[in-house]
């Protein structure tokens, strides 16, 4: 499974859409280093933890990102699966959420 940092950086509006997709919160992401500064392009994932704009959190991309009772055999290649409350690296504290 690969597992990503990423800042929520943006929302996605989709009308039209698969039907599998109906009622789920797309947000736009940005993949970050362990600091939290931005590497990277953005791209778009299902939410499953109500993350929000400016949060940091990790995604599971793949055939990973069909494992969530949410995204479950549907059409998904990238899911926020947890919201990161701090980071430490090496010892010392890369990031922790205010």
């Amino acid at each position: 499974m690969l597992m990503l940092i990423a800042k929520v950086i943006g929302t996605t509006v989709s009308t039209i859409k698969d039907e599998q997709l109906t009622g789920q919160k797309l947000l736009i992401l940005q993949q970050t280093d362990e600091t939290g500064a931005a590497i990277g392009k953005p791209y778009v994932a299902v939410d499953t933890v109500n993350a929000g704009v400016g949060d940091l959190v990790l995604t599971a991309h793949g055939s990973s990102a069909r494992q969530t009772a949410i995204t479950k055999d549907r059409p998904v290649d990238a899911v926020i699966m947890a919201m990161i409350d701090s980071l430490e690296v090496d010892g010392k504290i890369t990031f922790q959420k205010t």
